[in-house]
């Protein structure tokens, strides 16, 4: 019996083909999509666990907290090894940084031949696992100093990435990168085990009707943040004069990749719930290599007061304030960020007199 649906193989484009053509045009030429190919590797296995699900557990919490106070998962723990195997198979990586460890790892064999860093974040989302909702990788490729003190490579801005990408690991597995010349999406076919391209030069519509946050963490914004949420809420009965859906997977990687194929704004923002923290989500494996692939795919991202691109990193596991997507919305709400701002420091200079 024939298959219901059969794959177009006319004018397929895989992964290594496209990055066969793009490494003529990249300062690291064939080694960056060596490396890129070995990610690629990396996510296919982690693919087929997150497809097992229940079947073995990976969902299971382990009685251990990494270095962000969050309970690990079988999962996590997993994905986690599965890249730094490949990473140290490689020979292209000298050192990694990964959500789930409190260090930096550094290869020394390989600091001879290591061109490359990589920032990632192995399972974006972990705890939908258990619950059968997407999930994905993040990751960040930087080049390698030589002769210097590795530990401080890592402390790179984000407008110095080489390349970046997500896995998604939802009803298909896809692939989204870029290398600076636009953002590409792959999806893995499961009969080839090959990522075929299926969503070339991405681009995020300017405007859009759909907003993503967490909702219940409205009593701890900002009022730019708020009135800006209200605005939507009100639909074509307030200023906006037109209806907004909300969406929130809790995936980070799932909610952007929504808003590149449809767009939209995604909002992490700063809040007064935790005070001590800037942001909640980390400035070097998921703000940086997220923004790089939004402004690529023609968005935008900010904390609301900065481009993060332009954040000079302090720590490996800083946090930042999150906002990106449509460029028409992210204007907006840097407007009332700076309107905000204005205010308050004219209050100050009004209650010194």
């Amino acid at each position: 019996m024939e298959p219901l649906i059969k794959t177009n193989s006319e004018n397929v484009i895989t992964l290594a083909q496209y990055l066969a053509t793009a490494s003529h045009y990249l300062s690291y030429g064939k080694a960056l999509s060596s490396l890129l190919l070995n990610i690629a590797d990396c996510t296919k296995s982690i693919a087929a666990l997150t497809a097992k699900g229940a079947l073995v557990n990976v969902g299971h919490k382990l009685d251990v907290t990494n270095v962000q106070g969050e309970v690990q998962t079988n999962i996590d723990v997993l994905s986690n090894d599965l890249f730094i195997a490949g990473f140290k198979k490689s020979g292209l990586v000298s050192g990694l940084v990964s959500e789930e460890l409190d260090a930096p790892v550094l290869f020394t064999e390989a600091e001879k031949n290591g061109k490359f860093l990589v920032v990632f974040d192995p399972l974006d989302g972990s705890s939908n696992v258990s619950v059968n909702v997407s999930t994905g990788s993040i990751f960040s490729i930087l080049a390698a100093f030589k002769d210097a003190n590795k530990i401080y490579d890592f402390l790179q801005a984000g407008n110095k990435q080489l390349a970046a990408g997500y896995a998604l690991y939802g009803p298909s597995t896809m692939l989204v990168i870029t290398i600076g010349s636009g953002v590409q999406g792959f999806t893995l076919c499961p009969e080839t085990q090959e990522f075929v391209l299926t969503h070339p030069d991405i681009q995020i519509p300017k405007i859009s009707s759909e907003f993503a946050i967490n909702a219940s963490n409205e009593r701890h914004w900002e009022v730019p943040v708020q009135n800006y949420i209200n605005e939507c809420i009100a639909g074509s009965n307030g200023t906006r004069e037109r209806d907004f859906n909300m969406r929130w997977v809790a995936s980070m990687v799932a909610d952007v990749h929504r808003i590149l194929m449809r767009g939209g704004v995604y909002l992490y923002p700063v809040d007064n719930k935790l005070p001590a923290k800037a942001g909640r989500l980390r400035l070097l494996y998921e703000a940086n290599p997220i923004s790089f692939i939004v402004e690529q795919a023609g968005g935008k991202s900010t904390t609301g007061r900065k481009r993060i691109l332009e954040i000079q990193p302090t720590d490996i596991h800083q946090r930042v304030p999150v906002i990106l997507g449509s460029s028409i919305e992210v204007s907006l709400l840097e407007l009332y960020h700076s309107e905000f701002d204005s205010q308050r420091a004219e209050e100050r200079v009004l209650s010194l007199t």
